[in-house]
């Protein structure tokens, strides 16, 4: 059923991708994750159509839909000669016995 919505939607291309990310349905919950902040509007906007489709064609009144925010990681980037190599430090800590034993500096 929410393939055949998610089909219905395809003009919408917004709504299409959000409507074809992976979900999960348990305890008549549906569980979506939004990868992005703008998908939660649209969400809200196609939110009722969907519910109202799902539960009719379900024969199912107790179906709700919840969504979380994916998790990311954010890494800052290494811009000067030090900030590199204390990234490629944090990878092998060898590095850091190889300057210590030669003297060597990273920003030269």
């Amino acid at each position: 059923m929410w393939n055949e919505f998610a089909e219905s939607k395809k003009t919408q291309v917004a709504e299409y991708h959000l409507l074809k990310q992976p979900f999960t349905f348990q305890n008549n919950v549906i569980n979506l994750t939004l990868t992005n902040p703008v998908e939660e509007p649209l969400l809200h906007t196609i939110k009722s159509d969907l519910l109202t489709y799902l539960r009719d064609n379900l024969n199912n009144s107790l179906i709700q839909l919840e969504y979380q925010f994916a998790q990311f990681e954010t890494r800052r980037m290494a811009y000067t000669n030090k900030e590199k190599f204390d990234a490629l430090v944090e990878k092998n800590p060898l590095l850091k016995k190889l300057q210590d034993k030669f003297g060597l500096d990273p920003d030269f």
